[in-house]
Formats: C-alpha cells, sequence, structure tokens
C-alpha cells in the first residue's frame, strides 16, 4: 500500500471521527450520573453505567411516558410523508409528462418557494390554520404534506426525464390513459426516487420541533422533539442523563432507516431500472 493512500485512509478515519463524536458523546452520556456528565465530559467511557437513565426518562413527565410521544412523532411522520411523496410523484408526472397552458410558469413558481425560507411563510400558515380551527391538532403538521414539496417535486421530475417516452407513446397506443401511464407505467420505475423522497421526508418530520411548537398544545399530543424540550427546565434540576437517553432512543429511527435504504439515496437519481 503506498504512503499516500495510507494518509488519505488515516485522513478519513479522523474526519469520520470528529463527525461522529458528538454523537457517541451524547450515547455515551446516557449511561452516566448527572454529576458526571458535565464534570467528566472529556472522557466518552462513563464511570459506572447507569441504565436507570433509560427507564426514568421513559416514564416521560405529567403521567405522559415517551410511548405517546413516540407514537405522536411516528403518526405525523408516517401520514405526513406518505402523502408527500405520492402527491409530489402525481404532480411531478404532470409537470414532466403534460403540456398545458402556463406550466412554464407554474414550474417556475414551484422552483421559487424552494428558496424560501420558513420563517418568511410561519405567520400567514398560522393565521390561516388559525382561521380554520386546525390549531391545537395534528392537521397543520400533515395537510400541508399532501400537496406536495417542492423539493421533492423536483427531484422525480429529473428521474421521469430519463424515463423513455416511447413507453408513453406504447402505452397510449395499448388504450392507457395518462391516469394508466402514471400508475402502471412511471410509479413503478421511480420507486428508488420515491424512497429517497421518503427517507429525506420522514427524517424532516422526525426532527419538525418549529411545527410542533407553533401548533401543539397539549403534552399529550407531543412528538419527541417537543418531549425532550421539555426535559430541559431551568428554574429547576435537569435530568441530563434521561435526556441523553431518550435523544439516543430517537435517533433509532433514523439511523434504522438510513441503514436498510441508503442504497436508495444513490438510486434515486439515476435510471439503472431502465436497463436491460
Amino acid at each position: 500500500m503506498r504512503a499516500s493512500q495510507v494518509i488519505s485512509i488515516i485522513l478519513i478515519i479522523l474526519g469520520g471521527f470528529t463527525m461522529t463524536y458528538p454523537l457517541l458523546w451524547m450515547v455515551m452520556s446516557s449511561f452516566k450520573a448527572n454529576n458526571e456528565i458535565f464534570n467528566n465530559a472529556g472522557s466518552l467511557i462513563p464511570k459506572v453505567f447507569h441504565f436507570e437513565n433509560y427507564i426514568n426518562g421513559w416514564k416521560g413527565f405529567a403521567k405522559i411516558s415517551f410511548t405517546t410521544f413516540f407514537t405522536n412523532s411516528f403518526f405525523i411522520s408516517i401520514v405526513g410523508t406518505i402523502g408527500a411523496v405520492f402527491s409530489s410523484a402525481f404532480i411531478a408526472f404532470g409537470f414532466a409528462r403534460l403540456k398545458f397552458k402556463g406550466r412554464n410558469f407554474w414550474f417556475i413558481c414551484m422552483l421559487i418557494t424552494m428558496m424560501l425560507p420558513f420563517q418568511v411563510i410561519m405567520i400567514p400558515q398560522y393565521i390561516i390554520f388559525n382561521k380554520l380551527g386546525w390549531v391545537g391538532t395534528f392537521l397543520p403538521l400533515i395537510v400541508p404534506s399532501f400537496f406536495g414539496g417542492s423539493f421533492f417535486i423536483f427531484l422525480i421530475i429529473q428521474f421521469i426525464y430519463g424515463i423513455p417516452k416511447d413507453l408513453d407513446e406504447a402505452a397510449k397506443i395499448d388504450g392507457c390513459s395518462y391516469l394508466d401511464i402514471f400508475t402502471r407505467i412511471i410509479l413503478p420505475l421511480i420507486i428508488p426516487a420515491l424512497v429517497t423522497c421518503a427517507i429525506f421526508s420522514f427524517m424532516w418530520k422526525w426532527d419538525d420541533f418549529m411545527g410542533s411548537l407553533l401548533y401543539l398544545n397539549k403534552p399529550s399530543m407531543y412528538p419527541v422533539t417537543m418531549a425532550l424540550k421539555m426535559f430541559s427546565d431551568p428554574t429547576s434540576i435537569t435530568d441530563w442523563g434521561a435526556m441523553f437517553a431518550m435523544a439516543t432512543c430517537s435517533i433509532i429511527p433514523i439511523f434504522l432507516i438510513f441503514v436498510f435504504f441508503q442504497r436508495y439515496l444513490v438510486n434515486g437519481i439515476s435510471t439503472e431500472g431502465l436497463k436491460g
């Protein structure tokens, strides 16, 4: 092995350790006593492993356990992801395959929405949802997902452009409508792109804190992100061990999704499924 290769491997290992150190620190701190977490912050290995942090953390607060918080997070993330992925695919098919008046104009408008930060639309959205009577429910966190996401639409459009239009023409000759072409031809071929969108959508929904802070006002409806915030109480003693324990549990679903579906992150921007 060449010296340059050895140096490259060492640099990659050091870089990887540097990037994962905060995560490792959090996981190992979840096994430490509260007085040891910051007094012995430079050491990863706890002096004594306190597994009871997970038990105490799972009990939650206000007689609401983390079973409820995880259930809320899964409900919001799964339903929102399903709505975002399939609505985005339907809209992307229209932009990529249908010809209608003003298509370019609406496509540009869709791209512009990608550049708007959430802070710009936060207040108008809250006013709308408040007048609809949705504040205090899951609807503001879920319903908008069923109208597509600009990033997902753009990604799926680029994927559909790689699918030969000859397949559409052949389907039309066989008497298929545009809906049949979408469901029978396009949809099965863009599965890698759909899974890629689902991964990002689930991750963003799972980590969404601001939306829950704005629209949810009952602890029994809080997702994990809000529940973790409730552990931190500046006016009293914060159970840091329990908070880090639940924070560690909260990353497990995201970690498992990336482990099992990471190959789709690459396939989502390719058209390998069309080969052969």
